[in-house]
Protein backbone atom coordinates (compact mmCIF):
# COMPACT_ATOMS: atom_id res chain seq x y z
CA UNK A 1 0.00 0.00 0.00
CA UNK A 2 0.99 3.53 -0.54
CA UNK A 3 0.64 5.56 2.74
CA UNK A 4 1.14 9.16 3.15
CA UNK A 5 1.39 10.88 6.65
CA UNK A 6 1.19 14.59 7.25
CA UNK A 7 3.53 15.07 9.75
CA UNK A 8 5.28 12.35 9.65
CA UNK A 9 9.11 13.52 10.45
CA UNK A 10 8.89 13.98 14.25
CA UNK A 11 6.99 12.78 17.30
CA UNK A 12 4.05 10.67 16.87
CA UNK A 13 4.27 11.34 12.95
CA UNK A 14 7.51 9.89 13.30
CA UNK A 15 6.75 6.60 15.70
CA UNK A 16 3.93 5.85 12.66
CA UNK A 17 6.45 6.22 10.14
CA UNK A 18 8.68 3.71 11.62
CA UNK A 19 5.94 1.08 12.49
CA UNK A 20 4.18 1.41 9.25
CA UNK A 21 7.54 1.31 7.08
CA UNK A 22 7.62 -2.44 8.50
CA UNK A 23 4.60 -3.46 6.74
CA UNK A 24 5.02 -3.73 2.75
CA UNK A 25 4.20 -0.51 2.65
CA UNK A 26 5.37 2.38 0.76
CA UNK A 27 5.46 5.33 3.01
CA UNK A 28 5.55 8.93 1.54
CA UNK A 29 5.89 11.69 5.12
CA UNK A 30 6.05 15.52 5.31
CA UNK A 31 8.26 17.26 7.88
CA UNK A 32 8.43 20.52 8.13
CA UNK A 33 12.08 22.05 9.19
CA UNK A 34 13.36 18.87 10.50
CA UNK A 35 15.03 17.96 7.84
CA UNK A 36 17.97 16.37 8.92
CA UNK A 37 15.79 13.95 10.87
CA UNK A 38 13.62 13.12 7.43
CA UNK A 39 16.95 12.17 6.24
CA UNK A 40 17.66 9.91 8.40
CA UNK A 41 14.57 8.03 8.93
CA UNK A 42 15.11 7.76 5.21
CA UNK A 43 17.81 6.06 5.49
CA UNK A 44 17.01 3.53 8.26
CA UNK A 45 13.52 2.92 6.97
CA UNK A 46 13.11 1.42 3.65
CA UNK A 47 10.60 2.14 1.61
CA UNK A 48 9.91 5.85 3.01
CA UNK A 49 10.30 8.64 1.33
CA UNK A 50 10.27 12.40 2.81
CA UNK A 51 8.32 15.28 1.60
CA UNK A 52 8.74 19.08 2.70
CA UNK A 53 5.22 20.70 3.09
CA UNK A 54 4.84 22.94 5.94
CA UNK A 55 1.52 23.44 6.66
CA UNK A 56 2.40 27.71 6.64
CA UNK A 57 4.07 27.60 3.52
CA UNK A 58 1.00 27.78 0.95
CA UNK A 59 2.59 26.68 -2.43
CA UNK A 60 4.23 23.48 -0.18
CA UNK A 61 1.05 22.75 0.54
CA UNK A 62 -0.26 23.04 -3.46
CA UNK A 63 2.54 20.94 -3.96
CA UNK A 64 1.36 18.09 -1.91
CA UNK A 65 -2.24 18.30 -2.84
CA UNK A 66 -0.96 18.21 -6.73
CA UNK A 67 1.00 15.40 -6.36
CA UNK A 68 -1.40 12.90 -4.43
CA UNK A 69 -2.67 11.48 -7.71
CA UNK A 70 0.81 10.42 -9.07
CA UNK A 71 2.18 9.17 -5.64
CA UNK A 72 -0.90 6.88 -6.25
CA UNK A 73 -2.22 6.90 -2.37
CA UNK A 74 -3.95 4.59 -0.99
CA UNK A 75 -4.32 5.47 2.94
CA UNK A 76 -4.32 9.40 3.93
CA UNK A 77 -3.24 9.71 7.74
CA UNK A 78 -3.64 13.08 9.18
CA UNK A 79 -1.26 13.92 11.81
CA UNK A 80 0.44 17.14 11.05
CA UNK A 81 -0.02 20.09 13.37
CA UNK A 82 1.91 23.11 13.56
CA UNK A 83 2.82 25.69 16.36
CA UNK A 84 2.12 24.62 20.44
CA UNK A 85 -1.06 23.04 22.01
CA UNK A 86 -0.50 24.49 24.90
CA UNK A 87 -0.80 27.79 25.34
CA UNK A 88 -3.33 29.97 28.09
CA UNK A 89 -6.43 30.51 29.18
CA UNK A 90 -9.11 30.87 26.31
CA UNK A 91 -9.63 34.44 27.37
CA UNK A 92 -5.85 35.63 27.27
CA UNK A 93 -5.76 34.07 24.10
CA UNK A 94 -5.77 37.01 21.09
CA UNK A 95 -8.75 36.35 18.39
CA UNK A 96 -5.78 36.14 15.85
CA UNK A 97 -4.35 33.21 17.40
CA UNK A 98 -7.63 31.55 16.46
CA UNK A 99 -7.76 32.36 12.98
CA UNK A 100 -4.10 31.62 12.33
CA UNK A 101 -4.12 28.11 13.61
CA UNK A 102 -7.20 27.77 11.65
CA UNK A 103 -5.49 28.11 8.85
CA UNK A 104 -2.27 27.15 9.45
CA UNK A 105 -4.10 23.50 10.54
CA UNK A 106 -7.48 22.85 9.50
CA UNK A 107 -7.26 24.33 5.79
CA UNK A 108 -4.34 22.75 4.75
CA UNK A 109 -6.02 19.04 5.90
CA UNK A 110 -8.98 20.23 4.18
CA UNK A 111 -7.08 20.60 0.82
CA UNK A 112 -4.78 17.11 1.59
CA UNK A 113 -7.85 14.87 1.87
CA UNK A 114 -10.15 16.42 -0.58
CA UNK A 115 -7.42 15.66 -2.91
CA UNK A 116 -7.14 12.00 -1.74
CA UNK A 117 -10.62 11.55 -1.70
CA UNK A 118 -11.32 12.67 -5.55
CA UNK A 119 -7.98 10.01 -6.10
CA UNK A 120 -9.91 7.60 -4.19
CA UNK A 121 -13.23 7.75 -5.74
CA UNK A 122 -11.47 6.86 -9.03
CA UNK A 123 -10.09 3.94 -7.39
CA UNK A 124 -12.99 2.66 -5.79
CA UNK A 125 -11.26 2.45 -2.05
CA UNK A 126 -8.80 4.56 -0.20
CA UNK A 127 -8.60 4.90 3.99
CA UNK A 128 -8.64 8.43 5.45
CA UNK A 129 -7.28 8.32 9.38
CA UNK A 130 -7.15 11.55 11.22
CA UNK A 131 -5.41 12.14 14.45
CA UNK A 132 -7.44 13.80 16.53
CA UNK A 133 -7.41 14.51 20.95
CA UNK A 134 -9.06 12.53 23.90
CA UNK A 135 -9.41 16.48 25.44
CA UNK A 136 -12.72 16.05 22.94
CA UNK A 137 -14.39 13.52 25.31
CA UNK A 138 -15.05 14.90 28.65
CA UNK A 139 -13.67 18.04 29.91
CA UNK A 140 -11.07 19.70 27.67
CA UNK A 141 -7.84 20.54 29.05
CA UNK A 142 -7.53 23.97 30.11
CA UNK A 143 -4.89 26.26 27.78
CA UNK A 144 -5.71 24.13 25.04
CA UNK A 145 -8.77 26.51 23.49
CA UNK A 146 -7.82 26.60 20.01
CA UNK A 147 -6.25 22.84 19.64
CA UNK A 148 -9.26 21.68 21.03
CA UNK A 149 -11.58 23.77 18.91
CA UNK A 150 -8.90 23.17 15.55
CA UNK A 151 -9.85 18.93 16.46
CA UNK A 152 -13.84 19.32 17.32
CA UNK A 153 -13.91 20.87 13.51
CA UNK A 154 -12.06 17.92 12.12
CA UNK A 155 -14.29 15.46 13.76
CA UNK A 156 -17.27 16.93 12.94
CA UNK A 157 -15.40 16.51 9.13
CA UNK A 158 -14.62 12.76 9.70
CA UNK A 159 -18.12 11.86 9.96
CA UNK A 160 -18.52 13.44 6.85
CA UNK A 161 -15.76 12.07 4.66
CA UNK A 162 -17.04 8.70 6.24
CA UNK A 163 -20.91 8.67 5.34
CA UNK A 164 -20.34 10.80 1.79
CA UNK A 165 -18.41 8.08 0.71
CA UNK A 166 -19.18 4.79 1.94
CA UNK A 167 -20.86 3.26 -2.00
CA UNK A 168 -16.93 3.97 -2.96
CA UNK A 169 -15.28 2.32 -0.32
CA UNK A 170 -13.83 4.51 1.18
CA UNK A 171 -13.58 4.56 5.02
CA UNK A 172 -12.75 7.33 7.38
CA UNK A 173 -11.91 6.85 10.71
CA UNK A 174 -10.14 8.72 13.93
CA UNK A 175 -7.86 8.28 17.02
CA UNK A 176 -7.93 10.54 19.90
CA UNK A 177 -5.07 9.96 22.23
CA UNK A 178 -4.73 11.42 25.85
CA UNK A 179 -1.52 13.39 26.55
CA UNK A 180 1.93 12.33 24.81
CA UNK A 181 5.21 13.84 25.43
CA UNK A 182 5.89 14.82 21.96
CA UNK A 183 7.31 18.31 20.26
CA UNK A 184 3.75 19.53 20.10
CA UNK A 185 3.53 19.76 24.38
CA UNK A 186 7.04 20.54 24.52
CA UNK A 187 6.44 23.61 26.70
CA UNK A 188 4.33 22.25 29.58
CA UNK A 189 5.70 22.77 33.06
CA UNK A 190 7.61 19.65 33.79
CA UNK A 191 5.83 19.65 37.05
CA UNK A 192 2.39 19.35 35.79
CA UNK A 193 4.02 16.24 33.40
CA UNK A 194 5.05 14.56 36.77
CA UNK A 195 1.60 15.12 38.28
CA UNK A 196 -0.04 13.48 35.82
CA UNK A 197 2.10 10.64 35.71
CA UNK A 198 1.40 10.47 39.42
CA UNK A 199 -2.32 10.53 39.08
CA UNK A 200 -2.67 8.48 36.32
CA UNK A 201 -4.06 5.09 36.77
CA UNK A 202 -1.49 3.21 35.25
CA UNK A 203 1.44 5.89 36.74
CA UNK A 204 2.76 6.13 32.79
CA UNK A 205 1.88 8.17 29.95
CA UNK A 206 0.63 7.19 26.84
CA UNK A 207 3.32 6.53 24.28
CA UNK A 208 3.38 7.83 20.60
CA UNK A 209 4.70 3.59 19.83
CA UNK A 210 0.93 3.01 21.82
CA UNK A 211 -0.46 5.51 19.25
CA UNK A 212 1.35 4.24 15.66
CA UNK A 213 0.36 0.80 17.06
CA UNK A 214 -3.56 1.57 16.81
CA UNK A 215 -3.12 3.07 13.83
CA UNK A 216 -1.35 0.35 12.31
CA UNK A 217 -4.39 -1.36 13.23
CA UNK A 218 -7.02 0.81 11.19
CA UNK A 219 -4.88 1.01 8.00
CA UNK A 220 -5.51 -2.83 8.06
CA UNK A 221 -9.12 -3.00 9.14
CA UNK A 222 -12.16 -3.79 7.29
CA UNK A 223 -14.17 -1.53 5.29
CA UNK A 224 -17.10 -2.17 8.13
CA UNK A 225 -15.40 -0.21 10.62
CA UNK A 226 -16.16 3.25 9.36
CA UNK A 227 -16.56 6.53 10.87
CA UNK A 228 -15.44 5.78 14.50
CA UNK A 229 -13.22 7.54 17.10
CA UNK A 230 -10.68 5.29 18.91
CA UNK A 231 -9.87 6.82 22.35
CA UNK A 232 -6.89 6.21 23.87
CA UNK A 233 -7.25 7.31 27.42
CA UNK A 234 -7.16 3.97 29.61
CA UNK A 235 -11.05 4.23 29.99
CA UNK A 236 -10.92 7.55 32.09
CA UNK A 237 -14.40 8.31 29.59
CA UNK A 238 -15.89 5.07 30.24
CA UNK A 239 -20.07 5.63 29.27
Amino acid sequence: MNILITGGGSGLGEALTRMLSQEPNTVYFTYSNSEANAKKIEGECSGTHAIQCNFKNVSQVSNLVDSIHDLDVDILINNAYVDNAVRTHFHKVPDSDFLNDFTNNVLPTIRITQAAVAHFRKKKKGKIITVLTSGLVGVPPMGWSSYTANKAYLASLVKTWASENIKFNITSNSISPSFMVTNLTSDMDERLIKNMISNHPLKRLLTVEEVAETVLFLTQASSHINGIDVVLNHGSNIR
